[in-house]
C-alpha cells in the first residue's frame, strides 16, 4: 500500500470492500471523477504523470478505437481512454474482487454494456479466447513477475492488434528487455528510475 493513501470501505452488495484510494481520470467526458482502487497485491495504478504522457502519446488515435487492457488492475487506462471517446474496452483482471471494482466503477460512468467487458481469468487463458484484433493495447502488469513475454507472444498468436495499431507496454525497467515482433515499430520511450514506458505501432511486415 502506498504511503499517505487513505483506506476506506465501500459496499458492494453484502460486502465490504476494502478501498486504498482512487484513480483520477484527467481529460475527456469523465473528467475529473474519482473511482475507487481496491487493496489487491500486486495492483500498481498508473500515476497521474505517466498517465498524461501516454494520452499526449495517443491523442490522434483514442477516438473510436477499440482497446484491450490486459493487466487492468484499477481499469485506470481503460476508463481514461472511454472518457476521450474510445468505442469500447476489454477488461481482462485476474482478481475476483478487482473485476467486480472495475464493474462497480463502469456503472458510476454509466457506460453502457456496449462500451465495455470484463474477463475476470488469467491473461494467457482469457486472450487465447478472444478473436477480434484491437486498435489499442494497453500492457501494465503488476512489477517482478515476469509476465511480459508469454502475454506479447499470446497477442501475436491470436492476432489481437490490428494493422497500425497501438501498443502500450509499462514495466519496470529490469523487465525492458523483452522481445517483440519485427512489425512493432516503437514509436516512443520514455524511462524513469522506477517505471520504462513504450509506445509500439504494428506495421506491415
Amino acid at each position: 500500500m502506498k504511503r499517505g493513501v487513505k483506506q476506506s470501505f465501500r459496499h458492494n452488495g453484502k460486502k465490504a470492500v476494502k478501498t486504498t484510494g482512487s484513480v483520477r481520470i484527467i481529460s475527456g467526458q469523465f473528467r475529473g471523477r474519482k473511482l475507487p482502487v481496491i487493496d489487491v497485491t500486486g495492483l500498481r495504478p498508473t500515476t497521474d504523470r505517466n498517465k498524461e504522457m501516454l494520452f499526449n502519446w495517443l491523442m490522434q488515435s483514442i477516438a473510436g478505437a477499440r482497446c484491450l487492457d490486459v493487466f487492468a488492475g484499477s481499469g485506470g487506462l481503460g476508463f481514461e481512454a472511454l472518457s476521450r471517446y474510445a468505442e469500447h474496452c476489454t477488461y481482462i483482471e485476474l482478481d475476483t474482487k478487482a473485476a467486480h471494482q472495475l464493474k462497480s466503477n463502469a456503472e458510476l460512468l454509466s457506460l453502457s454494456a456496449e462500451q465495455f467487458s470484463i474477463k475476470q481469468g488469467n491473461a494467457l487463458d482469457v486472450l487465447k479466447q478472444l478473436q477480434q484484433p484491437y486498435d489499442l493495447v494497453f500492457l501494465d502488469p503488476p512489477f517482478n513477475k515476469e509476465l511480459l513475454p508469454n502475454v506479447i507472444d499470446r497477442i501475436v498468436q491470436q492476432g489481437l492488434l490490428k494493422e497500425e495499431g497501438l501498443i502500450y507496454i509499462e514495466c519496470e525497467p529490469s523487465a525492458g528487455t523483452y522481445k517483440v515482433p519485427s512489425q512493432w515499430q516503437l514509436l516512443k520511450e520514455k524511462q524513469s528510475t522506477q517505471i520504462l514506458s513504450r509506445l509500439y505501432k504494428q506495421v506491415a511486415p
